[in-house]
């Protein structure tokens, strides 16, 4: 390829967004870069279930994220590789007896949603990505500089000196989003003084296809369940631990670690037999007040940031991605600019309030189970025992968090 190109769109990141992105693009007439700091490979996953064969990152995918990967071709692969889908939701309040359970028949579907592992996501995505004659990858590249020029073209230097020129810049980034800073987004932020703390556990019982969460005083913990085989039993795990608390779970032996996890999980599933390496990484809110410049947009955790309680951090960016992909190819139609601030304004207008009140709603429950004063921990184990006595509301709050209402 010559040094300098020009493409309609050129996309930052291929992760789990940025490779969405690429192929709901594909075959619609744009030229597309994509451009990612890793190689660009479909690797051989370990198929065999097993506790150090799985990905220590899952996500729980709803029916509507579903539904989207399997449009772009990529559910089939995922689906014939491994999932693991889950009917049952049990959620219970560590100091009282607060408790509420959902069940997909309630609101007749065969399930709540469900967990993959993002390597399989990815793997999935970027198979199709190669095979594609209209998206370009530049990898293992990052970029060094992106920045308009008088005709309204956004320029960007990539750090092996290829010169990229796009009408619309896509930042897909992840959360330390190099396009949202050299673009100067504002972003309102916080610490939540939370890390979370990820690996797979293997344990004594079957999870049941149950997704298990239990809210303690020290943040919420999680058992996901994942695939295994006969007697053998798998859950990937997701702990929000307060900062003094990381250090200590970290640092524990692993028949120590397996016997907190135990306790805290009030041995919902048995004992935790087993546990693979732990990960553990900073907890943070951020969300960009816009996500739209002339000729940029943001799009998945560039764009926000939310606390893992309910797993919608994924969901929520392919969401986008799904919007962005339809106003774009709209605008296409109509042979307007895809970097128009009047398009992007579209995208902006149609996600940004959906994803500040799921923000809103995951912070307001992390503060609700953090007090602990004793007359709201006797209000949210009535408002617990008040909703699973609603079938209405429940219901209600069941179709939203999946993505059907």
């Amino acid at each position: 390829m010559p040094a300098q190109h020009e493409f309609d769109v050129v996309i930052v990141g291929a992760g789990i967004a940025g490779g969405a992105l690429a192929v709901a693009l594909s075959g619609s007439g744009f030229s597309i870069a994509l451009v990612e700091p890793r190689p660009m490979t479909v690797e051989p996953l370990p198929r065999e279930p097993g506790l150090q064969n799985f990905d220590a990152r899952v996500s729980a995918l709803t029916p509507k994220s579903i539904t989207l990967l399997r449009q772009l071709g990529a559910w089939e692969d995922i689906a014939a590789y491994r999932h693991c889908p889950y009917q049952h939701m049990n959620v219970w309040d560590a100091e009282g007896t607060g408790r509420i359970e959902f069940d997909c028949s309630e609101v007749k579907v065969p399930a709540l949603g469900h967990i993959v592992e993002n390597r399989a996501i990815v793997n999935s995505l970027a198979s199709r990505i190669v095979a594609s004659s209209d998206i370009h990858c530049f990898n293992p590249d990052s970029v060094a500089s992106c920045e308009r020029d008088a005709d309204g073209l956004v320029q960007v230097v990539l750090d092996s000196g290829q010169q990229l020129a796009a009408g619309l810049v896509v930042g897909a980034d992840g959360a330390l989003s190099g396009v949202r800073e050299m673009f100067a987004f504002r972003t309102r932020e916080w610490d939540y003084g939370h890390s979370a703390l990820v690996c797979t556990v293997q344990v004594a019982e079957s999870h049941q296809d149950t997704a298990w969460q239990r809210f303690l005083p020290t943040g919420p913990l999680a058992f996901l369940p994942l695939p295994g085989k006969q007697d053998e039993h798998y859950c990937s795990i997701v702990w929000s631990l307060q900062e003094p608390m990381v250090k200590e779970m970290l640092s524990l032996d692993t028949e120590s670690f397996c016997a907190t996890l135990s306790n805290s999980i009030e041995h919902a599933l048995g004992r935790v037999l087993d546990a693979s390496a732990r990960f553990a990484f900073p907890l943070r809110q951020r969300h960009a007040v816009d996500y739209v410049q002339p000729g940029v947009a943001l799009v998945g955790d560039a764009a926000h940031t939310i606390h893992p309680l309910a797993g919608q951090g994924i969901n929520l960016g392919l969401q986008d991605v799904a919007v962005l992909a339809e106003e774009l190819l709209l605008a296409q139609r109509r042979q307007l600019s895809p970097g128009r601030l009047d398009v992007l304004s579209r995208y902006q207008r149609r996600r940004k309030g959906e994803n500040l009140l799921m923000m809103g709603a995951m912070d307001g429950f992390k503060r609700l189970f953090e007090e602990s004063s004793l007359p709201v921990r006797w209000l949210r184990n009535a408002g617990m025992r008040g909703v699973a006595q609603l079938p209405a509301l429940k219901q209600r709050l069941m179709r939203h968090a999946m993505g059907i209402e």
